[in-house]
């Protein structure tokens, strides 16, 4: 690389992590914001989702095909935007360097789409314990504690016993069944819990997660994410 183009790319990231400037344009950002108005309004919002798991869906209908046909274990979803463009390239930043400047945005985000009722406690994604210490770096539990704080509301934990393979490369039904028994809860939740994630796929993790909390003593479990991947790209 020549040395003009490291030292825009490099005034680029800078201004990436500093506050005051949007994070998608650069431009100078709303007062205590990290956007401005122009790239708020053009980022790619999940207008029309599925009540249930968030998938995309037609104009006036409430449920996608799959939860009319095989419902999850979780009873809404609350995921504001679509996990393409902008939005992608900020949870990759978040989720693959650590970034606290894209999950802080990223945590702004999903306040301004909050789920439509209040849960007794929030709850993040637990990796299994190889994972953790590999990746070094939890995105679900880092927003969920942030949230936790901003809102007032508490957090519970539950523990991923099942070091399953990698979901990546996997089908809807594949990665329901790669996780069936993957997570375990030590002590009873409270009886609505509110799963906190970055990224909406095929909701077979939040399903998981959602039937261990279930059979452990919930009453109701919802998912709240910053995006839900579009539809037919699960």
């Amino acid at each position: 690389m020549k040395v003009k183009q490291w030292l825009q790319r490099g005034g680029h990231w800078l201004k990436q992590a500093m506050p005051g400037y949007c994070a998608f344009c650069l431009a100078p950002a709303l007062a205590g914001r990290g956007w401005c108005t122009a790239c708020l309004v053009g980022l790619p919002w999940n207008l029309h989702a599925c009540r249930q798991c968030g998938d995309p869906v037609s104009h006036g209908a409430s449920l996608c095909g799959h939860c009319l046909i095989d419902p999850p274990a979780f009873s809404t979803t609350q995921a504001g935007l679509l996990y393409q463009g902008p939005i992608k390239e900020l949870v990759h930043d978040f989720k693959f360097h650590a970034s606290p400047r894209a999950g802080t945005l990223l945590a702004e985000l999903m306040v301004l789409t909050p789920p439509p009722t209040q849960a007794d406690a929030l709850l993040s994604v637990p990796m299994h314990p190889a994972h953790a210490r590999a990746r070094g770096f939890n995105q679900s539990q880092w927003l969920a504690e942030r949230l936790s704080r901003q809102l007032g509301v508490p957090l519970v934990s539950a523990r991923r016993v099942k070091d399953s393979p990698s979901q990546r490369t996997l089908n809807r039904r594949q990665r329901v069944a790669n996780l069936a028994g993957a997570f375990v809860f030590e002590s009873p939740p409270p009886a609505h819990l509110l799963i906190i994630d970055d990224v909406v796929t095929t909701g077979s993790t939040g399903h998981a997660l959602a039937r261990a909390a279930l059979d452990a003593g919930a009453e109701r479990v919802d998912i709240w994410a910053t995006a839900r991947t579009p539809l037919g790209k699960d």
